[in-house]
């Protein structure tokens, strides 16, 4: 099997999204956001501004209280919360939430098993996971043998082997020391390019935006919205002479000076 391609383009919009919780608590107030196909996205923003509710409205993980979010595109124009939204996604969360008891290839293959795929097409697609990844080798190794970047690397594996159109990641580096995140920062670059999905990656990390993204998406403290964009012109592959260059010490300023500002006027700016 070929490594895995694309899931199919989807572009999705969230207009006028409102999540009130069963609390009180105002988490998102008037999101607008709109995805295109392909794009490499980061929306930053303080903590608890929101970020991590925003993706899980977009997986269909939870129900906006007001607003809509819609998708198109991969034959599914206009399903919003349907059955088959869920296998345009995948998901990486901030720990990698490995099965102990499970090898590499069976954390990998979990949810081809929730789908009912098995036998060689899901050995083959678990094959193909672990290549991007550069895990192939490592599929009888079990989640105790491995160091914390090697364990996101699984759980980046077992997100692609649905072959999505959408990869969603919440600051799934945020816990590693800077050499494996920068490591892994420009691993995840080469996997984006190699499998042409829309990603939407959401840190608090001014460096890591710029560095990663094409469109930088600046969020308001709570109730989050969209304060401002910025975009990323730097070409792709990047690598420690963009991290160490002019253009990227003035993005990073113009950025934080950006999310200093959204965080001290919030809804109010």
């Amino acid at each position: 099997m070929a490594d895995l391609q694309s899931g199919g383009d989807v572009s999705v919009s969230l207009q006028g999204v409102n999540k009130t919780f069963a609390s009180g608590v105002v988490a998102l107030d008037g999101f607008n956001l709109d995805l295109r196909p392909g794009e490499f996205v980061s929306l930053l923003g303080p903590s608890g501004c929101g970020k991590s509710t925003a993706l899980r409205l977009i997986a269909g993980l939870m129900e906006p209280t007001r607003g809509t979010v819609s998708w198109s595109g991969s034959g599914k124009p206009g399903d919003r919360h349907g059955s088959g939204r869920h296998g345009e996604i995948g998901f990486v969360f901030q720990e990698p939430t490995l099965m102990p008891w499970a090898t590499v290839a069976g954390n990998i293959n979990l949810p081809l098993s929730l789908r009912r795929i098995d036998g060689g097409k899901a050995t083959e697609r678990v094959a193909a996971a672990l290549r991007q990844v550069g895990l192939d080798g490592f599929e009888l190794a079990y989640p105790r043998e491995l160091s914390g970047g090697m364990k996101m690397r699984v759980s980046i594996a077992r997100a692609l082997v649905t072959e999505p159109a959408l990869l969603l990641m919440d600051e799934p580096f945020a816990a590693l020391d800077e050499v494996t995140r920068f490591k892994l920062n420009d691993d995840l670059i080469a996997l984006w390019r190699a499998v042409k999905r829309t990603v939407v990656f959401v840190t608090h990390s001014v460096f890591e935006s710029v560095y990663l993204s094409e469109r930088i998406v600046v969020m308001t403290s709570r109730p989050g919205r969209v304060f401002t964009e910025f975009k990323t012109d730097a070409p792709y592959p990047r690598d420690r002479h963009f991290r160490t260059s002019a253009d990227y010490a003035a993005l990073c300023r113009q950025v934080s000076e950006a999310l200093a500002d959204a965080t001290s006027k919030g809804a109010g700016a």
